[in-house]
């Protein structure tokens, strides 16, 4: 072996492309990116909490989206998350001054049907129980 592919063969040992050698199976995959998104959803909320906490606190000495702001950049919050806690923290503010929903249930709308998650993942090709993992 020469000295170059003797370097190139120890870098990738010490550097390999992929931490874990093995790949996910589909299903496995599938539950991991729904774990992921709800633990994203948790924090989102956690965020959206606090931020209203700080226009409830601060409300007598500035506005409600300049409190946001202040959140927003005394914890850091990097994009696009700040733009998400933003957006919702402005939404929850924003129930009570247009109340759609309410609005929605008294005109007589009918609710949107839940998402069937294993439905639309399998192409409504078999039916099949759900694995928690």
């Amino acid at each position: 072996m020469t000295l170059p592919a003797a370097m190139n063969n120890f870098l990738r040992k010490l550097f390999p492309e992929r931490i874990f050698g093995r790949k996910l199976e589909p299903a496995a995959e599938r539950r991991l990116r729904l774990a992921h998104a709800r633990a994203e959803e948790v924090i989102i909320r956690a965020h959206v909490d606090n931020a209203l906490m700080f226009v409830d606190t601060l409300a007598e000495d500035m506005s409600f989206d300049r409190a946001i702001e202040t959140y927003i950049r005394e914890m850091s919050i990097p994009e696009p998350l700040a733009s998400t806690v933003v957006t919702r923290t402005l939404v929850v503010l924003g129930q009570d001054l247009v109340p759609y929903r309410r609005r929605a249930i008294d005109e007589g709308e009918e609710e949107r049907p839940k998402l069937r998650l294993n439905d639309a993942s399998q192409g409504r090709q078999r039916p099949r129980t759900v694995k928690r993992a």
